[in-house]
């Protein structure tokens, strides 16, 4: 391999690093130093492509990524264990880490929960919200374990002794070590969350990301780039009926433009159909959601994506969620035998439906709308092929 073609592949291994973590810490010590050899071509990188910011510390490397659409609900975090993030588990994470905040350089997983309950109990809104955390049951105890462990993952926390299965159990406790710069780098808000006027989520959530841009043709002309090309690396889809008049004219005119150096830098493959614009990673490395994925949700997610598929190519735009469940109550009968166990119950169809449009949501392949599912144009790619019969020679 030449010089030039080693360099290139660190580039792209540097990258795709960063695209699936962008905070980096010693936690990942290859990644961090690849992206440290390379640090002037990369700044350079994301700042002319996506408009965003590389922060390097002495230990730590942070990229300040922000969505192209900030009010999307399908980027839920996926730590390396557990389930995806929900709303709940997403305020138990803030609140942990203010409780955090307020610590010293050493805590224990006890005191985080004392001070996650003392929080929950006495912050000026969450009681109104019907939201309560009292770790007064096992459930609560494993969701603040969840958090804990997606800290130790992020390299916010480092385990010194002790075990979170024993917290769980109420037969021990854990300590921890507090990485104070990770900490302070780990929420990316151009602006403090506590400054915010705003009372509606949505309205929240595009103040904490809102930047501020000269009005000048070029710069209006830049931030439309910079938005299509991070909703482009960050949505599964990216739907032209999503996109604004404006955006939808401007990315007809600058695809290639727009796309090259960022399949070239990232190695992602770019479908474009006549619905939309898909970047596909071969390896599943930047893949939070996968489809196909093992297991038994997985399987059902898949084949309720075929079913999906052919309402759409029969012209159904929205599926009731009960018809769902029959459907699938209906694949029980002939699959269940390789299910798990649970999953081959009685009134198991429910939730086992509602996992499996979970896949789909977050992959933007369905959405939910008034009087069920919508399933959207790029499930069809699900879709099975009528069966070829050819005469044998």
């Amino acid at each position: 391999m030449t010089a030039e073609a080693v360099v290139s592949a660190e580039r792209k291994a540097a990258v795709r690093a960063l695209l699936r973590a962008p905070l980096l810490t010693p936690a990942s010590p290859e990644s961090l130093a690849i992206v440290r050899r390379h640090l002037p071509w990369l700044r350079e990188f994301f700042a002319e492509h996506f408009g965003w910011m590389l922060h390097v510390e002495r230990e730590l490397v942070r990229l300040a990524k922000t969505p192209g659409d900030p009010s999307a609900g399908n980027r839920a975090a996926h730590p390396a264990e557990g389930a995806p993030f929900s709303k709940r588990r997403y305020v138990v994470l803030c609140l942990a880490l203010a409780a955090i905040e307020r610590m010293d350089r050493q805590t224990t997983l006890q005191k985080i929960a004392e001070g996650v309950v003392a929080l929950a109990a006495n912050g000026p809104s969450l009681p109104s919200t019907g939201f309560a955390f009292a770790l007064t049951t096992r459930d609560e105890r494993r969701e603040l374990v969840a958090v804990v462990r997606a800290l130790l993952e992020m390299g916010l926390l480092r385990r010194v002794h002790g075990d979170e299965e024993a917290f769980v159990s109420e037969k021990g406790d854990a300590l921890y070590r507090i990485e104070r710069p990770v900490l302070a780098r780990l929420i990316n808000a151009r602006r403090p969350p506590s400054t915010l006027i705003a009372h509606d989520d949505d309205e929240r959530i595009s103040a904490l990301v809102e930047e501020l841009h000269v009005d000048t043709e070029d710069a209006r002309r830049r931030a439309l780039r910079h938005r299509l090309a991070r909703r482009l690396i960050d949505d599964p889809v990216v739907y032209y009926a999503d996109l604004s008049e404006e955006e939808r004219e401007y990315l007809h005119r600058a695809r290639v433009a727009i796309l090259k150096p960022i399949t070239e830098a990232t190695g992602l493959v770019a479908e474009v159909r006549a619905e939309g614009i898909a970047l596909v990673d071969p390896d599943r490395e930047l893949t939070d959601v996968a489809l196909p994925e093992e297991g038994t949700g997985g399987h059902v997610a898949l084949l309720v994506a075929e079913f999906l598929a052919t309402r759409v190519r029969s012209g159904d735009r929205c599926v009731p969620q009960d018809e769902i469940e029959r459907y699938v109550q209906e694949l029980a009968a002939v699959h269940g035998k390789y299910w798990r166990k649970s999953a081959r119950e009685p009134g198991a169809e429910a939730q086992l439906a509602a996992e499996a449009l979970e896949f789909l949501f977050a992959l933007d392949l369905a959405r939910r709308i008034a009087g069920g599912i919508e399933p959207r144009e790029a499930v069809t790619r699900f879709a099975l092929l009528p069966a070829r019969v050819e005469k044998a020679e």
